[in-house]
């Protein structure tokens, strides 16, 4: 039975402000569709225990990488691909990673600084700030008592010297050593380190370390001995070691010389937190790039990685010249599988994709780029968003926002977890990072930053919007990397 007060308090009210209920019919949809009702959700973050990299742009959380936290659960291995052209905040993310993670005790980076201006390298500023002085490599510094690395620097294996040796020549010449010219060669540094008695990490006889002039004199002047164990004549074995000699000229009385043509310079403090090579003294066009970058990251092998439970971090800029190059991808391919035995993460920054895998070196590059479980995707022309989302496998609704990425948001993606992340930067690391910027930036400045970044949001929703949570192209699961 109905209540009259009621029944007449619903009179009044529909007399004075209308009727205020209505009746809906039920509706039919599919699960699909019935989906747009429900709160937008972010995807699963990786963790709460690593380095604060910034914010999840969707959902506004905190999000936290660690490759070493992540290895053997969320990560095969521990490297580290970083993409983008100028401009957009590698630099920046880089920087803030590195002095994050030397808050950890446990940690230690060496950095390959091959940017720099007036006079020094990019990541200048920092070391100093660390108390940390800078491995400068500069071929005229070098001449008057600068940084020298030996490349038959006893704490060097036999065999890591000899590939180093091999690498140097095939580098500078631009193809592979025959067998002829590697005979020669071999012959010619196994007579030396006879000559100086060095056995592997040992004091030579004649009181210093081999050095490449030493190599140098044997192949002009093969030992007879040498021509006799092959049956060879030793005029033969002089005309096989010629070209290789004039190559390994030029680190010695050429344009390089000075830096690896004498004994490893005393003090290189290799137990220091962060270890800057500065090599923004070197044409970063020139044949001289790879070759430093091989012979640094050799002697780094044999003299920095050691089985002491320390994580390490090696982060190269211009990475381009080590992975388009086969010869030096070859050896740094190696260095990198330590990263499961020894803990160390390599980091490679790269401006573009198709500078590695269109290049000389596409099979070693693959390798490299196989091994990089985590991938950090800046602001890209379109067709090139496209390349790079094809090469490393990108969803479309990752490749179609790239382009409209603003400068610190970018795509990223740990062994297919796939988030747009603004990288946030902390007053106190501000001046450090933005070495240019620091001097002009007012609230302006802010204010356009964050305008912008609300701007990129709302692009980024728009073309979720567009293609969904899933491949539009392929199956209609929803991903859950991806917002629904």
């Amino acid at each position: 039975m109905l209540d009259p007060l009621a029944t007449l308090t619903d009179a009044f009210t529909s007399f004075l402000f209308g009727k205020v209920e209505t009746t809906r019919l039920p509706v039919r949809t599919s699960t699909g569709q019935a989906q747009a009702v429900y709160l937008p959700t972010a995807a699963p973050g990786l963790g709460d225990s690593g380095v604060v990299i910034g914010r999840e742009v969707y959902s506004g959380k905190g999000y936290i990488y660690d490759p070493f936290q992540l290895y053997g659960q969320q990560l095969p291995a521990p490297h580290w691909l970083v993409l983008g052209e100028s401009g957009n905040g590698k630099s920046a993310l880089e920087k803030t990673y590195v002095l994050r993670q030397l808050r950890f005790r446990d940690r230690q980076v060496v950095v390959l600084d091959a940017q720099g201006e007036d006079g020094v390298g990019e990541w200048n500023l920092i070391a100093q700030q660390l108390g940390i002085t800078p491995i400068r490599l500069d071929p005229t510094a070098a001449l008057n008592g600068g940084i020298r690395l030996n490349p038959l620097d006893p704490a060097i294996t036999t065999t890591g010297q000899l590939a180093l040796l091999r690498t140097i020549i095939e580098v500078a010449t631009g193809r592979g050593l025959d067998e002829r010219a590697g005979f020669a060669l071999k012959v010619a540094h196994a007579t030396v380190l006879n000559e100086f008695g060095s056995a592997e990490g040992n004091e030579t006889i004649v009181g210093r370390q081999p050095v490449l002039t030493d190599i140098v004199e044997q192949l002009r002047h093969p030992e007879a001995e040498s021509a006799e164990s092959m049956n060879v004549d030793i005029d033969d074995v002089r005309a096989w070691g010629l070209d290789v000699a004039l190559v390994l000229d030029r680190l010695v009385d050429g344009d390089l010389r000075g830096m690896f043509d004498g004994p490893t310079t005393a003090g290189i403090d290799l137990d220091a937190p962060l270890i800057v090579f500065d090599l923004s003294h070197i044409d970063r066009n020139s044949i001289a790039m790879p070759i430093l970058m091989a012979i640094v990251g050799v002697w780094l092998e044999h003299t920095w990685i050691r089985p002491d439970r320390k994580k390490r971090i090696f982060l190269v800029e211009e990475a381009w010249h080590i992975i388009n190059s086969p010869f030096v991808a070859q050896l740094f391919q190696r260095l990198l599988k330590f990263g499961r035995r020894l803990g160390l993460s390599f980091v490679a920054v790269v401006h573009h994709l198709s500078d590695v895998v269109d290049g000389a070196a596409a099979k070693e590059a693959a390798a490299i780029l196989k091994m990089a479980s985590t991938r950090t995707i800046y602001a890209q022309k379109a067709d090139e968003a496209r390349a790079t989302g094809q090469v490393l496998g990108l969803p479309r609704w990752a490749v179609e926002i790239i382009p409209t990425l603003t400068p610190g948001i970018a795509v990223w993606d740990v062994n297919g977890n796939v988030q747009v992340v603004k990288h946030l930067i902390t007053d106190a690391e501000r001046p450090l990072v933005y070495t240019d910027r620091a001097m002009t930036e007012d609230g302006d400045d802010l204010a356009r930053e964050l305008a912008a970044e609300a701007a990129a949001a709302e692009r980024a929703a728009a073309a979720m919007e567009v293609y969904g949570p899933g491949d539009p192209a392929g199956a209609a699961e929803p991903s859950e990397s991806t917002v629904a």
